[in-house]
């Protein structure tokens, strides 16, 4: 005898309900995405092909439509500004992510071990993060102050012949500008590894000791491979924060000495507001766009190419 199909409390079978059509699934969580959407293509793609296409024209206090080809991608590649712009940016990024990335670790890796008032050394080194880059630029305009910073401390001290003076100088005022952004965000990258380091099973540190593997051993062969999503996503982070860099360089030095500290977010700023040139900004803005497009796609290899692969 076959037996009846199973009923719901109201007496109706199940088999007999039909389901919906792909496109009506979930259809409330796919209304209140709308908004969302309509945002990403208007205002962010949208307001991106706007200024992608007006940096082909003459613009000048105001977009006109005037094409001019390549004359403003020439232009800014002629420039000694930009190409100053572009190789402090590179130093300082390169520099950044290095550093960062192992003042971030090292620090994480110390707290890890259950030291004594973990709380409290956590807040002290995340503390720099909750401050804006200008307060933090100011702060450090103070401190590399030759004449009641670091080098007048310690000339106090009798050491007359020590020079400590980074930002007056335009060899090295970049890394004047850099001491002070690994200051502002090794404590981020530190809280980023703390928890990844957080998320390795116990288990796997007891075998590592079972096996008299050392605690830098262990580190280097298992942990740190292990969390390579969580450097991953961190240097996304870093690298991003690097290309917007803007508002340190202007608490800290405002471009100087000369031009020796310019970046290219404010180059960009300088010629839309200042210059009156929006063809000019807008071909900057766009390469630093193309900056931002060479980082992602990688990315976006290594975290999605990888998990199809697997």
């Amino acid at each position: 005898m076959t037996p009846a199909p199973p009923t719901c409390r109201s007496g109706h079978s199940s088999a007999a309900r039909p389901r919906p059509p792909r496109a009506l699934r979930n259809l409330n969580a796919k209304i209140a995405s709308v908004p969302m959407i309509l945002t990403a293509l208007v205002v962010f793609m949208g307001g991106t092909a706007w200024t992608v296409a007006h940096s082909f024209t003459k613009s000048r206090l105001l977009p006109k439509w005037k094409f001019v080809g390549f004359d403003q991608y020439e232009r800014l590649w002629s420039s000694n500004r930009w190409l100053i712009s572009v190789e402090n940016l590179l130093i300082y990024g390169l520099c950044s992510l290095v550093l960062t990335m192992a003042i971030g670790f090292t620090l994480a890796a110390l707290l890890d071990r259950k030291i004594r008032f973990e709380g409290a050394f956590r807040t002290i080194f995340l503390y720099p993060f909750a401050l804006s880059f200008v307060v933090t630029g100011l702060a450090w305009q103070w401190i590399l102050n030759p004449d009641f910073g670091i080098q007048n401390v310690v000339r106090s001290w009798g050491w007359e012949s020590f020079a400590f003076d980074p930002l007056n100088n335009p060899e090295t005022v970049i890394f004047g500008v850099l001491i002070a952004g690994l200051w502002q965000g090794s404590g981020f990258v530190m809280v980023i590894m703390l928890a990844g380091l957080r998320g390795i099973d116990e288990d796997i540190w007891k075998a590592a000791r079972v096996d008299g593997i050392g605690v830098t051993k262990t580190y280097v062969r298992v942990i740190i491979p292990m969390m390579r999503p969580v450097f991953v996503t961190a240097l996304v982070i870093i690298a991003s924060g690097i290309i917007k860099l803007y508002d340190l360089v202007v608490a800290q030095t405002n471009g100087g000495p000369g031009i020796s500290s310019e970046v290219p977010a404010k180059y960009v700023i300088n010629y839309m507001f200042e210059a009156q040139n929006l063809g000019q900004g807008f071909a900057a803005s766009t390469m630093m766009l193309l900056s931002v497009i060479i980082i992602l796609v990688p990315w976006a290899y290594l975290e999605f190419g990888g998990k199809k692969r697997g």
